[in-house]
């Protein structure tokens, strides 16, 4: 199996989220074991497993991606990542649609190299502050959101973007406070700096420390800082030690995330 290494919601190699991603010949999946030793193996935040489908139906490939511990539900950067294998190397023009554990996914190719993804948009309930959780993240949250079963994170919102730049975690600690793990963020200090708010997040329960751009986080922060700011469209800065740029745009139901990805290692799976 040929594998290759994509650094996502990036311009520049070595930057946003690196990814996994192989694009099987086959019509199915390898067993989950195998899969599961191969992204562990890769040890990144995500591999995607991607294979065709006939042509015909409801979507063009069949989608699945898994952290070194863990399958998940929902991974934006990786579908990123698969996207711009699929443009890149000829295999696919145009709009692709995935077919995954939450549903059907887009991701449509644009001339200056840029992919827009169309996520469901995560529905965000207010919830009181686990106890504990703000020793744990190390700084007191302003409000707390659960984001639903696909993404299974708390949005915790801070005092301000300097606060969620220095956090420095117990990781161990927060995963007892969700099902996957913690996005924090805060509101841009520059508005006119490139970006509208800043995040970070922690996903101790599937194997992640701090993920460096999480595309699925984002179907969370655009519903809630399109409602603070009044605006639909936004760009959202993960500053995580790499960074990287996501840009938002809510549709009701479904959220667009809009970025770029460059390949960095194309090499071939031997075992």
């Amino acid at each position: 199996m040929r594998i290759r290494i994509v650094d996502a919601f990036t311009k520049r190699p070595f930057a946003g989220n690196p990814a996994g991603v192989l694009l099987l010949d086959s019509g199915h999946f390898p067993d989950d074991d195998r899969l599961q030793r191969i992204a562990t193996e890769v040890n990144l935040s995500e591999t995607a497993f991607a294979h065709p489908l006939p042509e015909g139906g409801e979507a063009d490939w069949a989608l699945r991606w898994f952290t070194p511990a863990t399958e998940v539900d929902m991974c934006g950067h990786a579908t990123l990542a698969t996207a711009h294998v699929l443009h890149t190397t000829g295999t696919a023009t145009g709009t692709v649609r995935f077919t995954a554990r939450c549903g059907i996914l887009t991701a449509t190719a644009h001339p200056d190299g840029s992919i827009t993804l169309d996520f469901p948009t995560a529905p965000l309930t207010p919830v009181a502050a686990p106890e504990g959780v703000a020793a744990a993240l190390g700084a007191a949250p302003l409000t707390t959101h659960d984001t639903g079963p696909h993404i299974g994170d708390l949005l915790i919102e801070l005092a301000d973007e300097k606060t969620v730049r220095s956090l420095a975690p117990d990781i161990a600690a927060l995963a007892r406070h969700s099902h996957r793990g913690i996005i924090a963020t805060a509101a841009a200090e520059d508005p006119a700096g490139g970006y509208d708010y800043v995040s970070r997040c922690f996903f101790p329960n599937v194997g992640i420390d701090e993920d460096p751009v999480t595309g699925s986080a984002h179907t969370a922060l655009a519903p809630f800082w399109s409602a603070r700011l009044g605006r639909d469209d936004l760009t959202g800065l993960q500053a995580s030690a790499r960074t990287g740029l996501v840009r938002t745009a809510l549709r009701g139901d479904r959220t667009l995330l809009t970025g770029d990805a460059v390949t960095v290692i194309d090499g071939e799976l031997l075992a």
